[in-house]
């Protein structure tokens, strides 16, 4: 798991890039004394670094300067100033990409992901451990879905049956495919024991509101749902 180190002194924008981070299996860590960047920064020792230019006692470019005078780890510069200079300095300095505020987490999260694969060779698919879906968390690791409405525990089978469904959210999996992928993974599941599995899936997240979510297309296959958002 990536450790990333995120020195930004607005609580609020820390706070959610903390949590879509997490998201993706990431350990965040924050600053509490900007006055001791480096401190926390040689303690942590972070893989990769966000650091915005804008922060107490002394800027971004300053701490860059420090980090770099140590240490090659990747850092992404974000910042809420949209003059020009500011991007070629924080490229001069060894920063490895700049992100204008305001963004879309998306975006802030894809840019993440492509310097660590370009330094590490990180590959995102063998790292998620945690999907975030319809706003529940399912954790792929500890065979929970979670949510506001409570957790439910999942069978290996459930869980991964919900795993491939979740691989192609609003599209209908076929129930050859979902067969033949269980049969890969050395959990053969047969026609009926499918209907069954699938059933008692929708059963458990009754639960806590999903049922409806997992959707049966007759003579297809099955299909899980991704509502909207208005983000």
């Amino acid at each position: 798991m990536f450790k990333i180190l995120l020195i930004e002194d607005d609580k609020t924008l820390y706070n959610e890039i903390q949590e879509r981070l997490s998201q993706w299996s990431y350990d965040v860590y924050g600053i509490k004394d900007f006055n001791g960047v480096m401190k926390e920064f040689i303690k942590i020792n972070p893989d990769l670094v966000l650091i915005d230019i804008q922060l107490p006692k002394f800027d971004g470019f300053h701490w860059c300067r420090k980090i770099r005078a140590h240490s090659k780890v990747p850092i992404i510069f974000l910042s809420s100033r949209d003059h020009p200079t500011d991007m070629v300095m924080a490229m001069q300095l060894g920063g490895d990409d700049f992100v204008q505020k305001p963004f879309h987490f998306d975006v802030l999260i894809a840019k993440v992901h492509a310097v660590l694969r370009r330094v590490y060779n990180y590959s995102v698919e063998q790292q998620v451990m945690v999907k975030v879906w319809n706003s529940a968390t399912v954790d792929y690791v500890k065979g929970t879905v979670q949510n506001d409405a409570g957790v439910v525990e999942l069978t290996k089978n459930e869980l991964y049956i919900l795993k491939i469904l979740l691989e192609h959210s609003n599209q209908i999996v076929n129930r050859e495919e979902l067969i033949k992928r269980l049969w890969d993974d050395e959990r053969f599941v047969s026609d009926n024991t499918l209907t069954v599995n699938v059933n008692r899936l929708r059963k458990r997240l009754e639960d806590i509101g999903l049922g409806q979510c997992i959707e049966t297309k007759v003579g297809q296959g099955y299909m899980a749902v991704e509502k909207e958002t208005n983000e």
